[in-house]
């Protein structure tokens, strides 16, 4: 799992990516939001052009999600 600085680095990026910073969530409320729309064993967390992407697990298989400026979760193929 990355550590807290290098999060917060990316989080960083995010916000001068484009979110503001009411936006910018901590590695804590990242994965729980994750956590919470089903998917488990969060990691490789990067900031990207489309967003904030990471590597989890849902329902047994390994996906790789993007967050876009708005929230959304979306299952990159």
């Amino acid at each position: 799992m990355r550590t807290p600085a290098i999060f917060q680095a990316v989080l960083l990026l995010a916000t001068a990516g484009g979110l503001s910073s009411a936006h910018a969530l901590t590695q804590e409320e990242f994965v729980a939001k994750l956590q919470a729309a089903g998917y488990s064993q969060v990691s490789d967390i990067k900031s990207t052009a489309e967003g904030t992407t990471a590597k989890a697990v849902k329902n047994g298989k390994d996906v790789r999600l993007v967050v876009d400026s708005s929230g959304q979760i979306k299952e990159q193929k």
